[in-house]
């Protein structure tokens, strides 16, 4: 449409090598992301805007700390933060930045997820 705002591209897919399927998308579903599907091996969850994140069973280890494939943005992040330290999720305090305000949560697997808010612009 003419008068459609919205940038041409959204990401469709985003990939993440976890050890436990189960842990890392019920993990996801408990912070806000959508169920799809739930197999052993291989999970989809769905965010916000129709992405899905595509969890795959890895043998290989992941090193403690390593950082996700991806970051995630939230509109309110003071709330966001505040469910992951209410479910014991460990958090690195929020940092006030310029653009963004973000945190860092110990997500499934060892890997470390930075969060921050959003600075959209217009209607995505």
């Amino acid at each position: 449409m003419k008068d459609d705002q919205r940038p041409t591209f959204a990401v469709g897919h985003m990939r993440m090598a976890v050890s436990d399927v189960g842990d890392a998308y019920h993990f996801f579903v408990r912070h806000g992301m959508r169920e799809i599907l739930e197999r052993d091996d291989f999970a989809i969850l769905e965010l916000r805007g129709g992405t899905h994140l595509i969890l795959n069973k890895t043998e290989e280890p992941i090193p403690q700390g390593q950082r996700a494939p991806f970051d995630l943005m939230v509109d309110d992040v003071d709330s966001v933060y505040q469910g992951f330290v209410e479910d014991g999720i460990e958090a690195t305090p929020i940092e006030r930045g310029r653009i963004h305000d973000s945190f860092e949560v110990k997500g499934p697997s060892g890997y470390t997820i930075p969060i921050n808010s959003s600075h959209v612009a217009g209607v995505v």
